[in-house]
Formats: C-alpha cells, sequence, structure tokens
C-alpha cells in the first residue's frame, strides 16, 4: 500500500534537498579551485546563519524552552556532520573530484542506519533496507563510470577525506536525528544551532596551526563576484538545503533521509546533460535502479 504525500514529509524534503545540493555541487568544484575548504565551509556557515536568523525574526520564533541536552546535541551534531563532516568533504573533492568523492558519499546511508539502530533502536522495515539497497547500488553504478574527462589522479589522502566525510556525516545525521524527535524544537531552527556549532568548530580549525586548516593558503580577500557567487550557493545548499535535511530527519527515520539525501548524483545527470555531457546507457541504468530503490522505500 502507498501512504498519501502527508506521510512522507521527511522521504520528500530529503530529495528536495539533495536536488538543492546536485545544484550547488558544480558551483563549489569550480569555487573549490580558488578557495581553502575550511574558509569555503566558514564563508557558507556564516552566510547562512544569517538567512535561518532573518527567517526566525520574521516568524516570530524564539529559542526558548530548549533542554541543554537539546541544544548540546545538535551543536554537537553541527560540529561533526558539518563543520568537521562538511570540511573532508571538500577537501575531498579538491583531491578526487566530484565522481569519486560521492562514490565515497555512498557509504553514509548504511552507515548512518546501522547507528542508528545501535545507538537509538530505531528499526526498519525489510523493504526499507532492500530500498537502500538498490538506491545505493544504483548511485554506486552510475559515479563509479569511467569518466574519460575526470584527468584528478586517485590519492590516499583524498580517499581518507571522502571515509571521513561520510562517517562524519552520518555521525551527525543521527545525533540530530535523536534530538528531534526527543523535543519539539522545529527543523528551522535546529538548523541553526546545529550551524552555529559547525561554523564555530571551523574557526577554531582555522586558527589552529593544524595540517588540516592550510593556514598558509588561505586568502581573506576575495572579489565582490565570488562572495555572491557563495552567498547564492549557501543560501540553496545550506540554508535551504540544511533546513530540509532537519525536515527530513525529523519525519524520516536516520537511514531513510540518509539515503535519499545521497541521491545528488541522479539530479546531477540532467545538469550535466544540458551542459553538453552524453549520458551513457550505464548511467541510464543506475538510474533506474535507484528509482525502484526509492519506490520500494515509497512503499509500506
Amino acid at each position: 500500500m502507498i501512504f498519501p504525500v502527508n506521510n512522507f514529509i521527511g522521504e520528500i524534503a530529503a530529495l528536495s534537498a539533495a536536488l538543492l545540493w546536485a545544484i550547488s555541487s558544480v558551483v563549489y568544484i569550480h569555487l573549490g579551485l580558488k578557495i581553502p575548504p575550511l574558509q569555503l565551509n566558514l564563508y557558507k556557515g556564516i552566510i547562512a546563519i544569517a538567512f535561518i536568523a532573518i527567517t526566525l525574526l520574521i516568524q516570530g520564533a524564539a529559542l526558548r524552552d530548549l533542554s541543554p541536552q537539546t541544544l548540546s546535541l545538535l551543536f554537537l551534531s553541527g560540529i561533526v556532520g558539518i563543520g568537521l563532516g562538511d570540511t573532508a568533504y571538500f577537501a575531498a573533492l579538491n583531491s578526487l573530484g566530484a565522481r569519486r568523492t560521492l562514490l565515497l558519499e555512498t557509504f553514509s546511508p548504511p552507515i548512518g542506519a546501522l547507528l542508528a539502530l545501535i545507538f537509538i533502536g530505531e528499526q526498519l522495515t525489510t523493504n526499507a533496507w532492500c530500498g537502500i539497497l538498490l538506491t545505493i547500488l544504483g548511485i554506486a553504478w552510475v559515479i563509479s563510470e569511467r569518466n574519460p574527462v575526470d584527468n584528478i589522479s586517485v590519492s590516499r589522502q583524498g580517499i581518507i577525506w571522502g571515509i571521513l566525510a561520510a562517517i562524519a556525516q552520518a555521525v551527525g545525521a543521527v545525533i540530530s536525528r535523536f534530538a528531534l524527535t526527543q523535543s519539539d524544537i522545529t527543523p528551522l531552527a535546529s538548523t541553526l544551532i546545529r550551524l552555529l556549532g559547525g561554523t564555530a568548530i571551523v574557526l577554531g580549525l582555522i586558527f589552529i596551526p593544524l595540517p588540516v586548516a592550510q593556514k598558509p593558503g588561505i586568502k581573506w580577500k576575495l572579489s565582490w563576484h565570488s562572495l555572491k557567487i557563495i552567498a547564492i550557493a549557501a543560501m540553496g545548499s545550506t540554508y535551504l538545503g540544511i533546513w530540509l535535511q532537519q525536515t527530513s530527519l525529523k519525519f524520516a527515520p536516520t537511514g531513510i533521509a540518509q539515503t535519499f539525501l545521497a541521491t545528488s548524483p541522479l539530479f546531477v545527470m540532467p545538469i550535466v546533460a544540458l551542459q553538453g555531457e552524453k549520458i551513457s546507457w550505464r548511467a541510464i541504468l543506475g538510474v533506474i535502479v535507484s528509482l525502484s530503490g526509492i519506490a520500494l522505500i515509497f512503499v509500506r
């Protein structure tokens, strides 16, 4: 039986976030050639925090009646998932390119589902597990295809960054899911707290002399053109994207939400097709497999 759309708010929110992230990833790849990962993560975080603060003021919402546990968990989730996870993701993009980085990201949904099962007792149906497996296999099939245009060599450092990004994002999602289900906090308010945590750790990493910070390469003076592009990308990927991500984690189990959030490569395909890149039959078959998995998850 397939239930009404209202019963799938979390799943629809996750797919919408994946679409926004697919569009933004094209922009971030070009920005990553000029701006170090930590600096780019900092800029998008600050801009998104400003957008969220303005939205909350317009709504007349306030962060009150929240337990210290909820605040601490969401802040920690932001540190791990956004601060560390996104920085590792940008570093992997620079080292491996989008296709290989996204392939490593497919590890995040099953890791998240297993962690949610172990630590918060979140059970998934057999249909859901089969749907997750099919979706991930389809995504992996699409993005593992050899791309003759991609001349980026595989580096051990890049692989490490990609794996760390997948683990960090899975851990951040599980912590966030637990906080959201144990409180009445809204997805938007939780997004603000997560971003504050992520931005705080990024600031710390920038000003602490660690190799990951790449301090010698940081250039604080950027052109207005670059700042405008970052602002547009941050509004789509961070402000709206993480808001939708939090909505998905509020209303859908971690494994399912993470699986749908990982479908960005499927949305990238029509984008690159519009840019003139030829889409192979292998890629089309991978999309069909993934869509079959998504359909299976939607069926109860």
